[in-house]
């Protein structure tokens, strides 16, 4: 019997061969919707999971312009610096319709790639820190394994400090 494929997983998998790379696609049968479902499911660290966190450029016209940051799981993001990165002042968080609407995926399940429109993307330098990184694959319960460089030419993505910055103690 053939093996059914989700649409979406289809949609990422075909994103890579496009540019040359076969992804291996795991589901679970439990959620990997946050970082710390997708680490624990993989057995990796928290660092090493991609968040594809969608936010919303609104143009004067109305209509909004989707930037996806590909953030490790330990860090959050300054929209300040993503804003001043993609040059969007009123860049903001977007809200889960929209995301789903500018993607085409729902919300944790976002991939890296695979939208079905050009999409600005940036990544955290944090993320080359790993060998392998893990990435959702379009549905809530599905993630995929790269190295960082991969990603970020499957994502054509920027790679741009845009993480909150955490204070030090006073020694």
């Amino acid at each position: 019997m053939p093996e059914t494929v989700h649409p979406a997983h289809r949609r990422v998998r075909e994103a890579a061969r496009r540019k040359g790379v076969e992804i291996e696609i795991l589901t679970f049968p439990g959620s990997t919707h946050t970082a710390h479902d997708a680490a624990q499911a993989v057995g990796a660290e928290l660092g090493q999971i991609v968040k594809s966190l969608v936010f919303a450029a609104p143009g004067e016209d109305g209509s909004l312009e989707p930037v996806v940051a590909l953030v490790s799981g330990v860090n959050r993001v300054d929209i300040g610096l993503l804003a001043a990165c993609v040059s969007e002042p009123r860049l903001r968080r977007a809200t889960a319709r929209e995301a789903d609407a500018m993607t085409g995926f729902v919300i944790g399940g976002i991939p890296p790639i695979g939208y079905e429109r050009p999409i600005r993307v940036v990544m955290d330098p944090d993320l080359g820190r790993f060998p392998v990184v893990w990435a959702a694959a379009g549905t809530p319960t599905a993630v995929f394994a790269v190295p960082p460089a991969t990603l970020r030419m499957l994502a054509d993505a920027v790679v741009v400090p845009i993480a909150e910055s955490t204070p030090t103690p006073d020694r």
